[in-house]
């Protein structure tokens, strides 16, 4: 779980945002601007950002305060799983990446294991819905999100590398490499292959 004080930080940018969002009087606009400068003020005192970068991320956000998603392609294929190497940090995660405005969470998976994999998939089932913020991700992050895990077939294409991914490979559940935390955990890995060896499972959630 993330530390209490991020807790506080994503709460506080909350009310701030969606304050700032419906208020009419100038005095409440800064009394939520100051309660905005508070929670960046939190969140860069206990990390290595800067405080005008933090309050610069938390302005842009606008409109009623709500979780961003995070979609992941779960592949299976004789046992091993799919796993694509990000160029950022150079560790492993499950393809995936911010649902996009305008498409079903079932699409934006489709697309992302396409563009990230060069593999075609068809989504199956909704294995698991998680709040980031209960699980151990590293770093944490300054705003709220939900990961939504998909079971998808494997049904065309060939592996293909992008300006993102210099690497993808199936691995077994004893042979997982080096992943990167901030995208998944070896936890939730652990669980995908649960549900693999038990397709009756309903989907599990936070």
């Amino acid at each position: 779980m993330e530390p209490i004080w991020i807790d506080w930080a994503k709460r506080l940018q909350a009310i701030a945002q969606t304050g700032l969002t419906y208020v009419d009087s100038p005095y409440d606009v800064e009394r939520y601007e100051e309660v905005r400068r508070i929670a960046a003020e939190m969140a860069a005192n206990r990390s290595d950002a800067e405080l005008s970068r933090v309050l610069d991320l938390f302005s842009h956000d606008t409109g009623y305060a709500t979780p961003k998603v995070d979609v992941r392609a779960v592949i299976f294929h004789h046992g091993s799983i799919l796993l694509v190497r990000e160029r950022s940090d150079s560790r492993w995660t499950l393809p995936g990446g911010w649902a996009d405005v305008g498409e079903a969470p079932s699409e934006c998976v489709v697309r992302e294991a396409k563009e990230e994999t060069g593999y075609d998939v068809q989504a199956q089932k909704l294995l698991a819905v998680y709040d980031r913020s209960l699980h151990p991700h590293e770093p944490p992050f300054s705003f709220h999100v939900y990961k939504l895990f998909f079971l998808c077939e494997l049904v065309g294409g060939q592996a293909t590398r992008n300006t993102e991914i210099d690497e993808i490979g199936f691995f077994t559940r004893d042979v997982i490499p080096p992943l990167s935390l901030t995208r998944i955990t070896a936890q939730q890995i652990d669980r995908m292959f649960e549900h693999s060896l038990h397709p009756d499972w309903p989907t599990e959630f936070d």
